[in-house]
């Protein structure tokens, strides 16, 4: 039951994937020390089920194998080796090389979640200013994200955009050389400023937004909301602050 569910969680070809990224196992310089109880597939596996079902690591359920303070001990340190960041450009240079990564829309999008604590908090106005943060994200045509950022909830979304535009890195693409860049980038209402326009244009892209009712800017707005990030942030109910935990969502999702 256990092996069913860990390869579910994580098939073969996404387990080859995180190998490459994966650092081994630190060493203790004067030697000993015990041997790991459970294998990195197992804990990968409870990761995901963590990030994707939004309980917390102290719901963790046993037939995992590892406890959660084992997966977040885990997981607290491939993130401090920048795991996450690596598998998700690894994942869309792989995507990108199939030729399933749209460019021809993308859409900028963000949304806010509730933290009690942490650097990257502020007050939510639209919560009666309670502290939480915002996860700003670029999607691809069909919800891929391309680009994620954190912010404290009280950040204008106009001020994100240049730097998840510039935090797009240069992926692969089938037939071309690396594209870093979309043909049309949609946002609603918050990204719409003329300089922010010029910005884009000087880049190449061209700007999109809701507030000239086109309705493939609303269609691009549904997409980015329902990518795997967004749901993950609507279905958050923890007190957990958001920061490493949010910038693992693009490549567990």
């Amino acid at each position: 039951m256990a092996s069913e569910l860990v390869e579910r969680l994580v098939p073969d070809r996404s387990w080859e994937l995180f190998q490459r990224v994966a650092p081994s196992a630190p060493t203790r310089p004067q030697g000993g020390g015990r041997r790991r109880s459970h294998g990195d597939r197992e804990v990968l596996a409870a990761i995901v089920f963590v990030a994707t079902s939004g309980c917390t690591w102290n719901q963790l359920s046993p037939g995992f194998g590892p406890s959660g303070v084992t997966a977040f001990r885990r997981f607290t340190e491939w993130s401090e080796a920048r795991v996450w960041a690596k598998l998700h450009r690894l994942v869309l240079n792989e995507l990108g090389g199939q030729g399933e990564l749209d460019w021809s829309r993308c859409a900028i999008d963000s949304v806010s979640v509730r933290a009690v604590k942490g650097t990257l908090t502020g007050p939510n106005q639209t919560e009666r200013g309670k502290s939480g943060s915002k996860i700003h994200l670029i999607v691809d045509r069909n919800g891929l994200p391309l680009s994620i950022g954190i912010s404290g909830a009280n950040l204008h979304d106009n001020q994100a955009l240049e730097p998840l535009v510039r935090g797009i890195p240069p992926i692969r693409s089938r037939r071309r050389p690396r594209r870093r860049r979309p043909t049309k980038l949609h946002g609603d209402k918050g990204y719409d400023y003329s300089h922010l326009r010029r910005w884009l244009r000087t880049r190449g892209i061209i700007p999109r937004s809701d507030t000239h009712l086109l309705p493939q800017t609303a269609q691009m707005k549904w997409t980015a909301r329902r990518s795997g990030p967004c749901r993950l942030a609507q279905r958050e109910r923890s007190h957990r602050p958001p920061g490493i935990h949010w910038f693992a969502a693009p490549s567990l999702a």
